[in-house]
């Protein structure tokens, strides 16, 4: 008998959206269908959301087995992801500063502008502690739910045995019936991500791109670079294993991360593909991923600054180095607030903007093309997401084969 034909996944998934593109550009009278199929699919994907980011996290917290290296973990996976992002946005202004993508532009800002929004440290740290965990579930508040999420688990670690396993088994069968509900959403993710790459290429068409295109290319160079370049030999010079494998093992959530340009929605894709065909473990999968889709924002990070820097360039206003500086930093800070959702990021630019003083309708500049940047983006923080994930999983495998080296001599 022949050998039955199976394509993998992110094949399915490549051929979906080559499908939407094809579409959205020949044929872009039937968009509708194509909007209420990636409509379906998205909100599939929020529904395991929160349950799912809330067992895997306490189970991750749970199988740790101490205090000390629960604070290891998260001490790693902190460095991980400030080390990371500095570096994206470090990218972004070598890229922006050399390449001027805004010198010379004759662009008017558009009449739509996205409001200011206030944001200090204090208000992370607030927005993290609910007032209401079962409002915040229900809101879908994802940084409350995580702190909640990490007390949980820590203290289910120190109950005595009895409520301690019964708590313990429970999450972990809550967990296990995420992780089969997100495979059965996961068979429907080539027809969602056609129906969103459908209506997106329909409704926005090529035509947006004309005096922007140079920007364009500017940040998409950046996240280039991070993607196959810096975030790879990161990969290689700690696990001493070949970052293109890692991402090829990595596609079908890298692709739909492209395609829902939400890292969040992803998140059930990202553990499950990284858990089951890498072999991380659900301890480092279930603390790292979860926290990595809320604060590593790393391609939003790189695009903040290329976008900010572009403005003031396409105004005429100069740039002192410090206030660079300033710029560098504030985009870190933020992409640490910025939540995993759509656009987030250019709603948290007018915060940058307000620390340098440029004028907050320079989003108006680039906001033409910012869906189809968010796509490019979204895969950067998930696939920063993904390789924290295998790096500190990798260093805590290390750490306990030397822990166990002087037993096994005995």
């Amino acid at each position: 008998m022949g050998k039955k034909l199976k394509f993998p996944i992110y094949a399915q998934i490549i051929a979906g959206l080559t499908a939407g593109v094809v579409l959205g550009i020949f044929s872009p009278e039937y968009a509708a269908v194509g909007g209420f199929l990636g409509t379906m699919f998205l909100r599939l994907l929020k529904m395991l959301i929160i349950p799912l980011i809330f067992s895997s996290i306490v189970m991750g917290v749970v199988s740790t087995a101490s205090a000390s290296s629960f604070g290891r973990l998260g001490l790693k996976t902190l460095i991980y992801y400030i080390s990371t992002s500095l570096l994206a946005i470090l990218t972004g202004q070598f890229f922006v500063n050399v390449l001027k993508p805004g010198v010379g532009t004759h662009l008017r800002a558009a009449a739509a502008v996205v409001p200011a929004t206030g944001f200090s440290l204090k208000d992370i740290f607030l927005n993290m502690v609910p007032d209401n965990i079962f409002s915040a579930m229900a809101n879908g508040k994802v940084l409350p739910v995580i702190f909640f999420a990490l007390l949980a688990g820590f203290f289910i670690g120190v109950l005595n045995e009895k409520p301690r396993r019964t708590l313990t088994e429970l999450m972990d069968a809550v967990y296990q019936l995420m992780m089969k509900i997100t495979g059965f959403v996961i068979l429907l993710a080539p027809v969602g991500i056609f129906g969103l790459i459908y209506k997106t290429v329909a409704s926005t068409g090529a035509a947006v791109f004309g005096n922007l295109l140079f920007y364009f290319f500017t940040v998409l160079a950046g996240l280039l670079v991070h993607f196959f370049i810096t975030l790879p030999l990161i990969f290689f010079l700690f696990t001493r294993r070949n970052p293109y494998r890692f991402m090829k093992r990595m596609l079908a959530p890298l692709v739909t991360a492209f395609s829902t340009s939400s890292s969040s929605a992803t998140l059930p894709l990202t553990i499950e593909t990284i858990e089951k065909k890498v072999g991380v473990s659900n301890r480092v999968a279930g603390f790292v991923l979860p926290l990595g889709a809320t604060v590593n924002m790393d391609g939003t990070a790189l695009y903040e600054c290329v976008a900010v820097i572009f403005i003031a360039q396409a105004y005429g206003i100069h740039l002192t180095a410090a206030q660079q500086a300033v710029v560098v930093v504030t985009a870190l800070l933020v992409s640490i607030g910025a939540a995993g959702i759509p656009m987030a990021g250019l709603v948290m630019m007018t915060v940058i903007l307000k620390a340098v003083h440029l004028p907050l309708e320079g989003v108006g500049l680039i906001i033409a093309v910012d869906r189809f940047l968010d796509m490019f983006r979204t895969a950067t923080n998930v696939f920063s997401d993904s390789t924290g994930a295998r790096i500190i999983d990798f260093s805590e495998h290390r750490r306990a084969e030397s822990a166990s080296g002087p037993q096994l001599l005995k």
